[in-house]
């Protein structure tokens, strides 16, 4: 029986999204918590407003209320409050704990695996932090926090069923997992040591201890209590009794993966016509200064405009901690997102970060732990965006900047920030405008300071404006600020809290700039360029209701907004235009050809698409790209270069974000074309900068998009893309699923690529089925004329027969299909053939030519698989330091890009270049790193590799002793 309403996780309705404005979330989510049981008016409004209820509280609850029955059926008046009428199993989190005490009765009764499911299913109804996305410390108090626990404890009970059931080394990575996010849970680490004890990996399993040891002795100043010592002991035991260790010496262990790395310093710049604040700056200097021996939380609340931002990092610009500054955009950002970027920041590759919020908090906590760095948060919603992202090192400090106190903040410090005193506002003015403008008018900028509400925002804005136009006096810019209809306008601070401020700016738009802010409200993304509505969105900045983000790495100028802004412009757009359904439905057009053209500059003649050109801007007709081998540089007829291929790349990249929002939109507004069409678009961006969460996300909704729109081929190129997925991540069953998946949907020509794809898939296990697969779809791309499907057939083919002739036929395909990185592929693996057959100068040439296209288009991940092959043809050749260093090379890429693969690959040559040139030490380093990698991944080929390197490491150290 599927639950009806979902709490344990972002509050849900039957499966779908819960209420738009937060206040109805929360009283939802009380309601809900007290299934069937009336909730008193009282409580209600203390827990709707969070125990500071306005004066007109119960008049809007009523309101409140009224709007929630128009989504929600079974909301009912009952004296002194209200009930909802539901039963308790259709909310997830009274199902849960009905499913928890089950499975202790039958745990009761003995029978283990059966309590092991009971727990299981239990744990199963959860979809991330209990009211993640409900706006009220008082429920979170209330509920979540017990909830959160519960779930804690039925994890630790269904792990100790399922070790008397003798699972394992199935439940390690599990049981990492928990003990990273609650480090000071004891019965964790036992439950720790005792899997990896029974999995029969001892050498971590005393590991194990020793962290979980450290961890309470330096947080608690506790030494382990009696369960997690018996543990330990039967470990010690256990390792007494064989007489021997695993044999692995420092190879069972674990590094952390990270290695130190100098000081980090991400503030933006700081204003240079700020003015005043002395008080406020005095008090950041004073507070820091007072706790060394401990991390500083210190909060800067106060209205919309004020100078928040501007405070904190103007502040954290005159302050210097040794291990760098940090700095963070929150607004509407989940934390797990911005805890990605800032583990990043830190030093974590892409590839390591790991998946869930849990166990991103306590990496997160690992690497600030020694460090004292001072962390700007800015912008922040709420407790919960907030408390994750604090780091830990005595002597931290973190500024935080809030529309709220956020009073229920642990060990944080608030400090409100008002408007500016009469003196404050005037320097500010003079800054912008200039002191010679203001000295001589003195009694105008009185009146602008007066109008503007000495708020910091509209002064600078009004500062702004006057300095672009000299020829303004200060007395005609107070004479337009005095008619308060169009105050807003002159000001453009559009980004008030009073939702009536805003309306005034939005009333006092031009039509076109009304519509431009509605196209807006129809998107999600937090940050677009002009191409989307096709229109300069310069006059919504200078109203304030946008503000410009810079250039991106594309060279368009970007535009963001307050969250404020983006919710009144989508309320205006649903009131004004039905909603945003037809704002996109009218884009969706541009954003999909706009986006296929670029993908076509990573993908040249799209499999199915019978294209063999690619199709540059401002040219009337289509010319091929043809590779002047011998100079290595790629020509055209007519002038097209890879400066353009590569320029459409980087556009690629710079709207990713943007672009992987709007599926999601296209999505929500019922848009299911569209949304299918977009995520298959970008799957080649994906692959090539290894966006392996965005390809997840993405791939997920076009599916449910292609399944919504009943289209079969849409629903296939999906699956073919997460196969593609699938494999680069080395899951190949979780590929050949999605593969079959997609087989019954289509036929022709696209069962052919599905075919192609099993094919690789194979290769590892069954090199004559791949084969017989490469053949089959061969066959039927010659028949059709696809000349893509062709060239990829026999690449395929010539890799796995060593095949130079196949090789070199599918590299003149992609030659002559102008497809430079297809080319490039072949050349890889004609280098690693010449390699294999001892043809060192011909392996060369071919991996430097490939080396030089992956340069000319800007393809950093590429270019370091080819100073991989090279650094193992200079170890071909005898030459290990060469070969040492190219693997170097080729690693830091691998590991800013998170490809742990790749990077365990690289080890792997580093480790044998060590042992040619004698250095044992450097072999173990490096093949010890490249077993965690591997083991990371399940990666069990590699796995052998770095275990017979390990064991020839062992045998020279013996032959030395």
């Amino acid at each position: 029986m599927n639950v009806r309403f979902g709490v344990l996780g972002p509050l849900r309705i039957d499966g779908g999204q819960a209420p738009g404005p937060a206040k109805h979330r929360t009283l939802l989510a009380a309601l809900l918590l007290s299934a069937r049981e009336r909730v008193p008016v009282e409580r209600l409004m203390s827990v709707v407003w969070d125990d500071r209820p306005p004066a007109s509280a119960e008049s809007v609850l009523r309101v409140y209320v009224s709007a929630l029955r128009k989504v929600v059926d079974g909301i009912r008046t009952v004296p002194g409050g209200y009930l909802i009428e539901v039963e308790p199993d259709d909310v997830d989190c009274h199902r849960f704990e009905r499913l928890v005490a089950g499975a202790r009765r039958v745990r009761a009764a003995g029978q283990v695996a059966e309590a092991a499911d009971g727990f299981r299913a239990a744990l199963g109804l959860w979809r991330g932090q209990a009211l993640a996305d409900v706006e009220s410390s008082m429920l979170r108090r209330a509920h979540g926090v017990p909830l959160e626990e519960l779930r804690l404890t039925a994890l630790e009970e269904r792990v100790q069923l399922d070790l008397r059931l003798g699972r394992g080394a199935e439940v390690v990575g599990e049981l990492r997992a928990l003990v990273g996010a609650h480090p000071l849970r004891e019965r964790a680490w036992v439950r720790l040591i005792e899997a990896l004890h029974q999995a029969g990996r001892r050498s971590e399993a005393l590991g194990a201890y020793q962290d979980a040891r450290w961890t309470l002795v330096e947080e608690l100043g506790l030494e382990p209590g009696a369960e997690l010592t018996e543990a330990h002991q039967k470990v010690l035991a256990d390792e007494a009794h064989r007489g021997y260790g695993d044999g692995s010496g420092t190879f069972g262990g674990y590094g952390t993966g990270h290695q130190p790395i100098g000081p980090i310093d991400e503030l933006p710049p700081d204003i240079s016509d700020f003015a005043g604040r002395r008080a406020v700056l005095d008090w950041i200097i004073g507070t820091a200064s007072e706790h060394a021996s401990a991390p500083v939380h210190l909060v800067l609340h106060g209205p919309p405009g004020c100078g928040k931002s501007a405070v904190a990092v103007h502040a954290a610009s005159g302050l210097r901690l040794p291990d760098g500054r940090l700095y963070a955009s929150l607004g509407p950002r989940p934390p797990g997102a911005v805890l990605e970027d800032l583990l990043r920041s830190l030093g974590c590759p892409e590839g390591a970060v790991p998946p869930g919020l849990d166990e991103r908090v306590r990496l997160y906590r690992s690497l600030t732990a020694r460090r004292r760095l001072l962390v700007v948060l800015d912008d922040a919603a709420d407790e919960a965006q907030v408390r994750p992202l604090l780091p830990t090192g005595p002597g931290s400090l973190t500024l935080v900047t809030s529309r709220s106190p956020l009073a229920g903040l642990e060990a944080a410090r608030a400090y409100e920030l008002g408007v500016l005193d009469q003196d404050e506002a005037v320097a500010l003015l003079g800054g912008v405008a200039g002191h010679e403008r203001v000295r001589a008018e003195p009694e105008a900028a009185a009146r602008i300071v007066h109008l503007c509400g000495h708020l910091p925002l509209a002064l600078r804005i009004a500062g702004s404006r006057l300095a672009r136009k000299p020829g303004w006096t200060l007395d005609h810019l107070a004479g337009r600020l005095g008619d308060e209809r169009r105050r807003l306008d002159e000001l453009s601070a559009g980004d008030l809290a009073v939702r009536g401020s805003l309306a005034l700016g939005y009333r006092g738009l031009p039509d076109r700039e009304r519509r431009l802010l509605r196209g807006l409200g129809a998107l999600s993304a937090p940050d677009f360029a002009p191409w989307v509505l096709g229109a300069d969105l310069e006059p919504l900045a200078e109203a304030g209701l946008l503000q410009s983000r810079g250039l991106d790495e594309a060279g368009q100028e970007r535009y963001g907004w307050h969250d404020l802004t983006r919710l009144y412009a989508a309320e205006r757009v649903a009131e004004e235009d039905g909603g945003p359904g037809m704002v996109l439905a009218a884009r969706a057009g541009t954003i999909l050809e706009r986006t296929r053209q670029a993908r076509a500059s990573l993908l040249p003649a799209e499999p199915g698409s019978g294209r063999t050109e690619v199709h540059p801007p401002d040219q009337d007709e289509p010319h091929r790209i043809e590779a002047g081998w011998g100079s290595g540089t790629w020509t055209r007829g007519h002038g097209l270069e890879t400066g353009w291929l590569r320029q459409e790349a980087r556009w690629l990249s710079a709207e990713r974000r943007f672009l992987v929002a709007t599926v999601g939109d296209f999505y929500r507004a019922g848009l299911y074309e569209a949304a299918w069409r977009l995520a298959f678009y970008l799957t080649p961006l994906f692959e090539l900068g290894a966006h392996h969460d965005d390809w997840h996300a993405t791939t997920a909704v076009g599916l449910d998009a292609a399944r919504a729109a009943g289209h079969r081929q849409g629903e296939a190129l999906l699956l073919r893309g997460l196969a593609d997925l699938h494999r680069a991540e080395g899951r190949t069953e979780a590929a050949a699923a999605a593969l079959r998946a997609a087989q019954p949907l289509v036929e022709g020509l696209e069962s052919a690529r599905i075919t192609l794809r099993l094919g690789l898939v194979q290769a590892r296990r069954d090199s004559w089925e791949a084969e017989r697969a490469f053949v089959r779809a061969l066959q039927v791309f010659e028949e059709a004329g696809d000349r893509r499907g062709r060239s990829d057939a026999l690449r395929a083919l010539g890799a796995l027969r060593q095949d130079e002739g196949s090789l070199q036929e599918s590299l003149a395909a992609y030659q002559d299909l102008g497809d430079p990185r297809g080319a490039a592929e072949a050349l890889l693996d004609l280098a690693r053939l010449h390699l294999a057959a001892h043809r060192h100068p011909q392996a060369r040439d071919c991996a430097e030519r490939r080396l030089r296209i992956n340069r000319r288009l800007g393809d950093r991940l590429p270019e370091a698989v080819a100073s991989l092959v090279l650094a193992e043809i200079a170890r071909a050749e005898g030459v290990p330091e060469a070969a040492a260093g190219a693997a170097r090379e080729a690693l830091e890429t691998f590991t800013s890009y998170g490809d742990r693969r790749s990077a365990g690959q690289a080890l792997l040559v580093i480790a044998q270049a060590a042992l040619d040139l004698d250095d044992i030490a450097g072999a173990v380093e490096a093949v010890t790193r490249a077993m965690g990698e591997f083991d990371g991944l399940g990666d069990e080929q590699g796995k052998a590799e770095a275990e017979r390197l390990a064991q020839e490491a062992r045998r020279r150290r013996g032959q030395r002793i």
